[in-house]
């Protein structure tokens, strides 16, 4: 079963594009690519215009670290970061949207807080920037642009019968 949800996942991410415009566009951060720390690299990289977070995904964020959960403060370190170099480059950043409410808290793993996200985009005429598979071919479904970017699986190192007794 886990073989077949991976081929699932590997054919949903061929369609979708990982690359950019260098025009200048309106883009709505979705909070897997904020939490992913892809924006700062993204502008570096020439990625201009207008950056919408939604107050859902701040609201998130902030969910995440009133819990402890490290994400949640890496979120809140990234968003803080793009005031700092939005001088620099040519991007503004706008919050937008209402937060949550009851409903969409208690159902944001059914993708409600996902859904306020896509609406947002569409009604800015922009591009989702996102690494959450579910989001991405949801948002192409719904005739939304994406941006995907996936994340890198971290490398992990075998350990040996002799790295076992290696100095460090």
């Amino acid at each position: 079963m886990k073989k077949q949800t991976s081929q699932f996942k590997s054919k949903a991410r061929r369609t979708l594009k990982s690359d950019f415009s260098k025009n200048s566009q309106t883009y709505v951060l979705d909070t897997s690519a904020v939490i992913n720390k892809f924006i700062p690299n993204l502008i570096r990289k020439g990625l201009k215009g207008k950056l919408i977070i939604p107050n859902a995904v701040m609201a998130e964020l902030e969910n995440m670290a009133n819990k402890g959960r490290e994400e949640g403060f890496i979120g809140l370190e990234e968003v803080a970061n793009l005031h700092k170099i939005k001088n620099h480059y040519k991007i503004q950043v706008y919050f937008y949207g209402n937060r949550p409410n009851e409903m969409q808290i208690k159902f944001a793993k059914s993708g409600e807080i996902d859904a306020v996200i896509r609406e947002i985009a569409r009604e800015n005429n922009a591009v989702i920037i996102t690494s959450d598979l579910v989001q991405a071919k949801t948002s192409q479904a719904y005739g939304i642009s994406v941006l995907f970017l996936r994340v890198k699986a971290p490398e992990i190192k075998k350990k040996t019968f002799f790295n076992f007794w290696k100095k460090k």
